[in-house]
């Protein structure tokens, strides 16, 4: 389930792409409601990354690929195919990230000969395994492939050296603990998700009452639901539905009427 794709955050989405396919590309009102979708819609980019956090590089880097993939899905997202922006947005973000590591998976440059020499032996090796009860050795490798022993030195040790994945079941040991790698890697607190999406939106909330700020912080700072809020500021579900829309509609004006007013 992905957190951003809520009916009030598609909704906002909607009203932000039709507004952007009045403008005028390349005009300041133009270039500040593109800058809000991209804001707003930043969390399927930290969605998509999560898949990918096992790999080696930095979670920054992964996040500033996939955020490229966002900007392009932003830039040529039609909201009249009556398609949902996420729908269209992830397949391009998880996209970039791919392509990304696809070429920087080698930290250095191996000649296609050697890659190809490493599949090569990875299957004779555990094809001997089998047969022989123990590892080969270089020797017996080489006569396998019909390689020089040399070769097959050479494979491995440039490959080994070049290419490096470690298994999240893999061992660990630092000075006061020892475990699986696994058991250490972090998780992203989903409430962080809502951060980047209310950035825009900050001057306009400060502007709220209290009580509408309150309900706002429960339904996207906490991801209460919308009977969790009722019950918690003492008024009834359908009341709190109508809060929320009215809420969510004066933010949308204030947004759209800021930048007719900076154009």
């Amino acid at each position: 389930m992905i957190a951003h794709d809520s009916v009030e955050a598609r909704d906002l989405s909607k009203v932000m792409f039709a507004r952007l396919r009045e403008l005028e590309e390349g005009t300041y009102e133009y270039q500040y409601v593109r800058n809000t979708l991209i804001e707003l819609n930043l969390t399927l980019v930290r969605y998509a990354a999560r898949r990918f956090q096992s790999r080696s590089a930095q979670l920054d880097d992964i996040m500033q690929v996939g955020t490229i993939g966002l900007i392009k899905a932003v830039d040529h997202f039609d909201i009249q195919r009556g398609v949902e922006f996420t729908s269209f947005a992830l397949p391009t973000i998880v996209g970039e990230m791919k392509r990304f590591f696809r070429d920087t998976s080698w930290a250095a440059h191996v000649p296609r000969r050697l890659q190809e020499a490493r599949i090569d032996i990875a299957r004779a090796t555990e094809a001997l395994g089998k047969r022989l009860g123990r590892d080969p050795t270089a020797a017996e490798l080489a006569d396998e492939l019909h390689l020089t022993e040399a070769e097959v030195v050479e494979a491995q040790a440039v490959t080994d050296n070049a290419y490096t994945a470690s298994s999240l079941d893999a061992t660990t040991t630092d000075d006061e603990s020892e475990g699986a790698l696994a058991a250490y890697l972090g998780h992203v607190d989903p409430s962080l998700e809502r951060v980047d999406n209310l950035i825009s939106l900050k001057p306009l909330i400060a502007e709220l009452d209290e009580r509408d700020r309150m309900i706002l912080s429960l339904r996207f700072g906490d991801e209460l639901t919308q009977a969790e809020i009722a019950d918690r500021i003492g008024v009834s579900q359908m009341h709190v539905c109508r809060l929320l829309k009215r809420i969510l509609a004066t933010l949308r004006e204030g947004l759209l009427a800021e930048a007719e007013a900076s154009s």
